[in-house]
């Protein structure tokens, strides 16, 4: 079965970076849309990065717009997302999920596979 797992959170101080992976097992997935979101304490999953299938567009919450960017690198079949600037309203737990197609999207309902997130904390 085909996994998606996360890494590279952490513990930093705000106006740090952190840069997140989110490794594939197969690469089938190669030219499938992908996203990342947060999940805050308390509060829903929220959207956060998306990347279609051939990387043409991408799409972010406003609120990390200009700080956070994501990219992939197919030789390793793996999507990242640069943290920059980050603020402690960025504490998360990050998932990153798979579509069933190229098209981006924000709509988590368009997402079937998601790791089992990574652990991000911005203190003060």
């Amino acid at each position: 079965q085909v996994q998606l797992v996360e890494s590279g959170g952490g513990l930093v101080q705000a106006g740090d970076s952190l840069r997140l992976s989110c490794a594939a097992s197969e690469r089938t997935f190669s030219n499938r849309a992908m996203g990342w979101f947060r999940q805050a304490p308390g509060k829903e999953r929220q959207f956060v990065a998306a990347r279609s299938g051939s990387g043409a567009s991408t799409l972010y919450a406003s609120s990390v717009k200009g700080r956070f960017t994501i990219s992939k690198e197919n030789v390793n079949n793996t999507v990242y997302l640069q943290m920059n600037n980050l603020k402690p309203e960025d504490t998360a737990v990050y998932y990153c999920a798979a579509t069933r197609g190229v098209l981006l999207s924000l709509d988590q309902q368009r997402y079937d596979l998601w790791g089992q997130g990574t652990q991000v904390t911005v203190s003060s």
